[in-house]
């Protein structure tokens, strides 16, 4: 029984870090993006729109992967239950991005 306690913790500590990980890179991205359309701003491309979209619609993959990675380690129906609404809330942001990325390419040209 020891033992399976030790691979059970060996487990979330495994799921802990790749949340971590899968968050750090969804911020990493939203930062990046960001700088580089604050940039962009200043020399006045007419893309920015666009490629903050995209920044966007990337980073909150990365952060939905974090969500549902964090299901395997729930221990309670409240905790999944806000979990649950965390990853509809972000698909459905995920969603919208997509709508306006296509509609900003169609606008483009």
């Amino acid at each position: 029984m020891e033992v399976l306690n030790q691979i059970e913790g060996v487990f979330q500590l495994i799921v802990q870090y790749g949340i971590l990980m899968m968050e750090c890179v969804g911020v990493t991205i939203l930062l990046f993006t960001a700088v580089k359309s604050i940039w962009l701003i200043f020399i006045r491309d007419p893309h920015v729109r666009l490629t903050l979209a995209k920044g966007i619609a990337l980073s909150l993959e990365f952060k939905l992967g974090g969500e549902v990675l964090r299901t395997v380690i729930v221990r309670e129906w409240s905790e999944l239950a806000i979990l649950g609404a965390i990853i509809v809330l972000r698909g459905a942001l995920t969603f919208l991005i997509h709508w306006e990325i296509k509609t900003e390419e169609a606008s483009l040209k």
